[in-house]
């Protein structure tokens, strides 16, 4: 495969009181656990508002308080793309796994991609029928650009209404 250049906007929903373009450590879907600092984005609004519900929804208690939505204007070098699961097939990666949340070949991806020096991955959601982009943020170079173009509030009643209409 080689690495693409990629250059529009993308969504991520984060606590108010954290910077948006600051990511996380503690491991997700394409990132080992405190190997790398990754930032998980969405091609779409709705992918990243999934993807935050289905966070927050695990609690205890929703806590729909202080959330936004972020816009992002991304340009990387060098992304890798997995456009649908038959790409994601041809590398090891099981959908029914995926949808299960056995996450472990998607990680070992990721490791490998960033080891290759890639910016980050567009893949499949999980939550959303859309592509995210994962930033591997040490990896993203001098010509790589990300800004916050727009911040608003979330509104979760609202968002929840909106799509189960759709």
């Amino acid at each position: 495969m080689e690495p693409e250049a990629l250059d529009r906007d993308v969504w991520r929903v984060t606590w108010a009181t954290r910077h948006p373009l600051v990511g996380g450590t503690g491991g997700g879907r394409w990132h080992p656990p405190n190997d790398f600092e990754a930032l998980y984005t969405s091609f779409e609004e709705n992918g990243a508002m999934a993807e935050a519900y289905h966070h927050l929804s695990k609690a205890p208690i929703f806590s729909s308080s202080h959330v936004k939505l972020n816009k992002i204007s991304v340009h990387t070098a060098r992304t890798l793309t997995f456009k649908d699961f038959s790409a994601l097939e041809n590398i090891g990666v099981d959908e029914e796994a995926f949808r299960r949340g056995d996450f472990s070949r998607c990680r070992e991806i990721g490791a490998a991609a960033r080891f290759l020096d890639m910016g980050g991955l567009i893949v499949p959601s999980a939550r959303w029928p859309c592509l995210n982009l994962v930033l591997f943020m040490d990896r993203l170079s001098d010509d790589d650009d990300l800004r916050v173009a727009e911040t608003r509030d979330v509104n979760w009643p609202s968002w929840r209404e909106r799509v189960q209409t759709t």
